[in-house]
């Protein structure tokens, strides 16, 4: 395969970025969500400073944010992460390299702690996130529902040394 590069998110990558989202939606298996935020919704919710995609051969084929966990003062140092491969990329260390830049980027930027809230059925998720060092915190059962059926959520966190 290509090399892999991570830059920050542009403008023209929006399109792309929520393709691939809509295709982790459609799996039932990477998210919660059942229909694709917009454009508009993510940009709220995301960091500034803290969006990326990976290119492979000029095509974008993946993405991480970083969303803050509370807008309380005193959790400005911890953010839930969220990252996604397209269809045709997976298994194909798009996932590992778009992690690295993101901790990387949230350790320089003084974020202390990275969670994630993984469906119990997403093991690929898991085991990317173990990999790139996060453990497993414990899981929350019946979470919340996926077209009328219950799921669990691993939660998983990341602290920076200090």
């Amino acid at each position: 395969m290509e090399a892999i590069t991570v830059r920050r998110l542009a403008a023209a990558d929006w399109e792309a970025v929520l393709r691939i989202y809509s295709e982790g939606i459609a799996t039932r298996r990477a998210t919660f969500e059942t229909v694709t935020p917009t454009r508009s919704e993510l940009d709220t919710r995301w960091l500034d400073g803290h969006r990326w995609v990976a290119e492979v051969s000029g095509t974008v084929a993946g993405w991480a944010a970083l969303s803050p966990i509370s807008s309380r003062r005193c959790f400005r140092g911890v953010a839930e992460n969220s990252v996604y491969t397209a269809r045709e990329f997976r298994g194909a260390g798009v996932g590992t390299t778009l992690m690295r830049r993101l901790i990387d980027e949230a350790d320089f930027s003084g974020t202390w702690t990275l969670q994630a809230s993984v469906l119990a059925v997403n093991s690929g998720s898991i085991a990317l996130h173990h990999a790139v060092g996060y453990r497993t915190v414990g899981v929350r059962e019946r979470l919340a529902q996926i077209d009328g059926t219950w799921h669990d959520s691993v939660l998983l966190e990341r602290r920076r040394d200090t």
